[in-house]
């Protein structure tokens, strides 16, 4: 029997959709030729899902249905319409409760992937005719699936490059990023001249990595920005190796000028015999140089513990300073000999002291005892936060390095 001349309205409270009209004009129209096979329909309806708006509980039942159709082919003029009962329905589809089964069969009628032809007492069954064939059955007509095939291939392919377009955007933003923190790392640890540090400003403001449920779409506007930042980092690390060679070419040639018949026992007493004087100037010389800005995504890259303390993420200065009046207490530190250190060495460096000794707690037995000495040193001049940062930074790229050449 043509699913034209079936039921077209739901048994008992249930209400007639506009939904529901549309899917029974669509199987009403179907070509008698019409033919596709039900599990690679029932693929790209899984595929397409989201787009579909249909849970992963209607698909099981939906699964569950099509396994009571005894053919692998759907055939428009052909019995398209299966009848199981509730009991029978939820063994197959894994055993949803019954209000849970009710809900995922009504949603698969309203987003017309399956059309409910009810008999006048809302049972599911067939009646068949003198020779045994079914003369009509009452249950869920699966005609919309045969009817929206291409339409469902379509979507499903949709889905598929819009995955694929989302896999190279988050790889790209991922090495973009790694790109970029690596370069400004390396140019600030060599001194490069350069706005470093509006550059590494630039990267925090442009967030975390997105989530992994971000959309192509989102993820566009987040890899053409990173892709301009690595552009201006790139012109800049150009600018200043080109003038680290130049420089560096034209001291060899002064000392080349001023040197070229050196005194050997001059020479020797030059490189080994150094006042204190000399040696208390140059540590004094090495702190002040160290007293250079410290990028904020380079600190999170060398501490990452402290990140997890962060309900939304660390994007600034400021987010790492709340964070830090979390994780002060955790580690035993006091208010007083925080306010010390914020007071000796400033307040970045102090955040970065704090989040070093995060990171290293578990090597660290007094963290309030550290701090007071690394305060103490810094107030004589002795301190600079950067080769701890450093150290750190080096530190866990070595660990990373190593074991991907373990894993590979």
């Amino acid at each position: 029997m043509h699913p034209g001349s079936q039921p077209t309205t739901p048994f008992g409270r249930r209400p007639l959709s506009l939904a529901m009209m549309a899917a029974q004009a669509a199987a009403k129209a179907c070509p008698e030729e019409a033919v596709g096979h039900k599990w690679r329909i029932f693929r790209d309806v899984t595929e397409a899902k989201d787009r579909l708006g249909v849970s992963d509980r209607a698909l099981a039942v939906l699964s569950a249905l099509l396994t009571f159709h005894p053919e692998t082919t759907l055939t428009s003029g052909t019995e398209t319409v299966v009848f199981p009962s509730n009991r029978e329905l939820s063994l197959r589809a894994h055993g949803p409760s019954p209000a849970t089964l009710r809900r995922a069969l009504a949603q698969l009628v309203e987003v017309g992937l399956v059309i409910r032809r009810d008999s006048p007492n809302g049972k599911r069954y067939a009646r068949r005719d003198t020779d045994g064939g079914i003369a009509q059955a009452f249950g869920f007509d699966l005609t919309p699936l045969l009817v929206r095939a291409a339409e469902l291939a379509g979507l499903a392919q949709e889905v598929r490059a819009e995955a694929r377009l989302r896999t190279l955007l988050r790889e790209e933003i991922a090495l973009l990023r790694r790109d970029i923190v690596k370069t400004l790392a390396a140019a600030v640890e060599a001194d490069w001249p350069g706005p470093w540090s509006a550059l590494a400003d630039r990267f925090t403001e442009l967030g975390g990595m997105p989530g992994r449920a971000a959309s192509a779409a989102a993820l566009q506007p987040a890899a053409e920005a990173l892709r301009m930042l690595r552009g201006d980092v790139d012109k800049w690390l150009s600018e200043a190796t080109d003038f680290t060679k130049t420089h560096a070419n034209e001291s060899q040639n002064e000392r080349h000028h001023q040197n070229s018949k050196p005194d050997p026992a001059l020479e020797s007493e030059r490189c080994f015999r150094r006042s204190p004087a000399a040696t208390e100037r140059s540590d004094s010389d090495r702190v002040r140089a160290d007293q250079r800005p410290l990028p904020l995504p380079m600190v999170l890259e060398a501490c990452p513990d402290i990140v997890l303390y962060a309900r939304d993420g660390i994007r600034s200065w400021a987010d790492l300073a709340t964070v830090a009046e979390i994780v002060r207490p955790s580690l035993g530190i006091s208010s007083s000999a925080w306010e010390a250190a914020v007071a000796a060495m400033g307040r970045d460096p102090a955040l970065v002291v704090l989040a070093a000794i995060l990171q290293r707690a578990a090597m660290i037995n007094a963290p309030g005892g550290y701090l007071r000495a690394l305060t103490q040193k810094a107030r004589s001049g002795g301190f600079s936060a950067w080769p701890m940062l450093l150290a750190l930074w080096r530190l866990r790229h070595g660990a990373a390095g190593a074991e991907r050449r373990q894993t590979g």
